[in-house]
């Protein structure tokens, strides 16, 4: 019998450790054969190069798509995900595959689901249910509608996707891939390689054998002719503090400029001595960084997430997180910087607090796989409201 094709679209940096553990499990199951297509930002070397990091990890890329309109304003992002569309429609048309998997909620994710949808392709979707700030929020919902089946990563999401109206029968609670990495490290955990020599990147050098912290802070879409200040607001508190700091470039959004503007502008007018600037990092790595650290700064998922799991202090900056369930780790902040400082004053002088299981236990790779190599083909669904 022929094996069951499985492609899988992986469009942003983050995409790849939300998916990696079940791109291994799909890879190794007898009778699936994994299709992997990299496309948009997860391509492009200004955002961190994740094809890099993908093919170092033994992935062969079965198709790339190149489709990001430069501009990071609400008209490119449309336009991006237009191209998605057109490109994807292709890729999908060239490889017939039975089942099409699509991650989480960025805007480039809508290319994959539409095309996918419009050609009759079973559509897979990893990380819906949820709520949020952001463009996300519509993305994540119309991509629930859109899809076949629904592989979602916490209990409060399954019951979120069938009050939306979806088949409880293919509706299925396998935790989030992104913790299987986070359960890897916390068994091997020690930060057993030299960030600067291993990642490059620019800045100072700072001693971080008495700790550091590490920011990601993305820009929020609704919210982006304040960009820049915000980002000021979170670099003078971090400036304030006057600790070591590992900071993350934004990602691939509209309002991304005006964020990565003002860190520039704000290095070459302070110099910040014990600041080092990133783009990007291998998933193990980063949560290993993320481990050994006093905690995490900004708004990144990844703080909602891995470091609810891995017990990761986090100060969560604005609306972009908005919703989400959260572990015991997480203290919610405005943009303003008496907040963040505080927040950072409250963890650096606690003990960290405990891991939370919300978003799994480890083991969703395995789980997304059998699933794929064992559901109904179905590419269309009766909803009952």
């Amino acid at each position: 019998m022929a094996k069951r094709k499985i492609c899988v679209v992986i469009t942003a940096r983050p995409s790849y450790s939300r998916i990696k553990t079940a791109l291994k499990a799909i890879q190794n199951h007898p009778d699936l054969e994994l299709q992997l297509v990299v496309a948009a930002s997860a391509l492009l070397e200004r955002y961190g190069s994740a094809v890099n990091f993908i093919q170092k990890d033994g992935f062969e890329i079965t198709a790339k798509v190149f489709n990001v309109l430069e501009g990071e304003n609400l008209t490119a992002a449309a336009k991006t995900t237009g191209i998605g569309i057109l490109e994807l429609s292709t890729v999908f048309d060239n490889l017939s595959p039975d089942i099409v998997v699509t991650i989480a909620d960025r805007f480039e994710t809508m290319a994959t689901a539409v095309s996918a949808s419009f050609m009759n392709i079973p559509l897979a979707h990893v990380q819906g249910g949820e709520v949020t700030g952001n463009i996300d929020e519509k993305v994540r919902h119309a991509i629930t509608k859109l899809a076949d089946y629904h592989f979602v990563s916490s209990q409060s999401a399954f019951e979120r996707v069938i009050k939306l109206g979806e088949d409880p029968e293919f509706v299925f609670n396998t935790g989030c891939p992104s913790i299987d990495l986070a359960a890897e490290v916390q068994d091997n955990s020690s930060l057993d390689f030299d960030v600067y020599a291993k990642y490059g990147g620019v800045g100072a050098f700072p001693d971080l054998s008495n700790g550091y912290w590490v920011v990601m802070q993305h820009p929020v879409t609704t919210e982006i002719q304040s960009s820049r200040h915000h980002i000021e607001e979170t670099l003078f508190a971090m400036k304030e503090i006057d600790q070591p700091v590992l900071w993350f470039w934004p990602n691939v959004d509209a309002g991304a400029d005006a964020t990565s503007t003002g860190i520039r502008g704000f290095r070459e007018k302070f110099g910040l001595s014990k600041f080092h600037f990133f783009k990007n990092m291998e998933p193990n790595d980063f949560l290993k960084l993320l481990v050994n650290s006093k905690g995490l700064i900004g708004n990144s998922s990844v703080g909602i997430r891995e470091c609810a799991f891995l017990g990761v202090p986090v100060v969560n900056i604005g609306s972009r997180q908005n919703g989400r369930d959260r572990g015991q780790n997480v203290v919610d902040v405005s943009y303003q910087r008496h907040e963040i400082l505080n927040a950072l004053k409250y963890f650096d002088s606690n003990p960290k607090p405990n891991p939370s299981h919300v978003y799994g236990g480890g083991d969703a790779g395995g789980k997304i796989a059998n699933l794929l190599a064992n559901l109904s083909l179905k590419f269309h669904k009766t909803i009952t409201y």
